[in-house]
């Protein structure tokens, strides 16, 4: 049996055995394992229940790296992503008004779809229409936005009625527990200590406790908290006016998010052919879009392939095993849902900020001398979190970059999806002016 699973999983071609992958898969749980408490934490806003929210956090982390694990023979763990969960909360609950329910219909719907793409290949269509760069701007973006809203949950950052914003006060609990939260994990990570934001999550909190900043009634383990969310999607509501633009935004960022996770943690595996192709892709795709599908029916917001896989690749996880491993962590983790109720937003606002200056290092590789690129990057930059929309800084984006490929000549037929979206995002534009 043992020599079996050896050969499915391929562990001569990679050179590796299963003490080798166990920790990888443990490394990487470490490192992303700090998702069991923010997501939550973010979703809780929309009015969600928090212990249901947490139960389906942890069951489709599970599901979604074990089925990777499984199917595609990845080392690459899969959990609710950040930014999507942001846009979820913030910009479609909070800022449009749309019930949480119908905002998991709008889920749905996009994975769907996505499986579609990933059997009909349109999504190569859609991958070759944007450069590489605009992709880093717009995880840049995404930072950024999650920082910000960390920054406002630590109360560092307040509203202004003369700038928008200004400075908080440093002087209140809130605001100084947060500060000794960023502090922590930046020490930790200096250090390359993998559970940084596990640590300085619960540290912070635990410092919050100590300065009576705290207030918690223990809940009891039980798998029935999942009744609250789980079904209570509403794909009907969620093809109502708003449908496209929520829909797209799930769709667009989850697909460019798991390709540029998937490249960058096989080309440090080594797992990419010398022709630049990637093994098994439909496998991968197919789990990262059912994970989605799955997350919807039990509570969450869109489920993608997250960048900490990488450091369980660097541990030495080269196949499927380490992912499974990672998803078995996720149902034990389970059990220790009731303490996600004790954390409290300035606990978690540390992570939120921090997470938020690791999704900007792709920025680097953005050719800001080349005005073409540097342009639409700036604008997908600073748009999504001075407009709080991911969706508009997309528009931004891609509509700038359509234009200057199109008016310096450099336009072509082949990139008819690509002046197709920015015609479409052009639309929404003059459609969100007249409100």
């Amino acid at each position: 049996m043992r020599t079996r699973l050896e050969d499915y999983f391929r562990f001569s071609e990679h050179s590796t055995n299963w003490r080798t992958e166990l920790l990888a898969g443990l490394t990487t749980f470490i490192t992303m394992a700090y998702i069991i408490f923010v997501n939550p934490s973010i979703l809780a806003e929309t009015g969600m229940p928090l212990a249901a929210v947490t139960m389906a956090t942890c069951l489709c982390a599970a599901f979604g790296s074990i089925l990777m694990g499984t199917l595609a023979n990845y080392p690459l763990a899969l959990a609710p992503g950040m930014g999507l969960n942001a846009y979820f909360t913030y910009t479609v609950v909070k800022g449009m008004g749309v019930p949480w329910q119908t905002a998991l219909g709008a889920v749905f719907i996009s994975g769907v779809i996505f499986l579609l793409l990933t059997f009909t290949g349109i999504r190569q269509l859609l991958l070759a229409a944007i450069p590489d760069q605009l992709h880093a701007a717009l995880a840049g973006g995404i930072g950024l936005f999650i920082a910000f809203i960390g920054f406002r949950n630590a109360g560092i950052i307040i509203p202004s009625g003369a700038t928008t914003v200004t400075l908080g006060n440093l002087r209140t609990p809130t605001a100084a527990l947060a500060i000794f939260g960023i502090l922590l994990i930046g020490v930790l990570q200096a250090f390359r200590v993998r559970a940084a934001m596990v640590i300085g999550v619960l540290g912070t909190m635990l410092m919050g406790v100590a300065a009576h900043q705290v207030h918690w009634v223990p809940e009891h383990v039980s798998f029935s908290a999942l009744r609250a969310t789980a079904f209570h999607l509403d794909v009907r509501g969620a093809l109502h006016l708003h449908a496209f633009e929520i829909i797209f935004v799930f769709l667009f960022v989850d697909l460019f998010d798991n390709i540029g996770t998937l490249v960058g943690v096989a080309d440090r595996a080594g797992l990419i052919e010398p022709d630049g192709t990637i093994p098994r892709l439909t496998s991968i795709f197919f789990a990262d879009a059912a994970s989605t599908i799955v997350g919807s029916l039990a509570g969450t917001s869109t489920v993608t392939s997250y960048i900490e896989s990488a450091a369980g690749v660097a541990a030495g996880g080269r196949t499927g095993v380490a992912a499974i491993t990672t998803g078995l962590l996720f149902v034990v983790a389970i059990f220790v849902a009731p303490l996600v109720g004790a954390i409290p937003a300035f606990a978690t606002a540390p992570a939120l900020i921090l997470v938020g200056a690791l999704m900007l290092a792709g920025v680097g590789k953005i050719e800001w001398n080349n005005p073409r690129i540097a342009i639409p990057a700036f604008l997908t930059l600073i748009t999504i979190p001075l407009t709080y929309s991911i969706a508009t800084g997309l528009s931004f984006g891609l509509i700038a970059f359509a234009a200057l490929e199109l008016l310096t000549g450099r336009g072509v037929r082949r990139n008819w999806m690509l002046y197709t979206l920015a015609v479409l995002f052009v639309l929404r534009l003059i459609y969100l002016g007249r409100s």
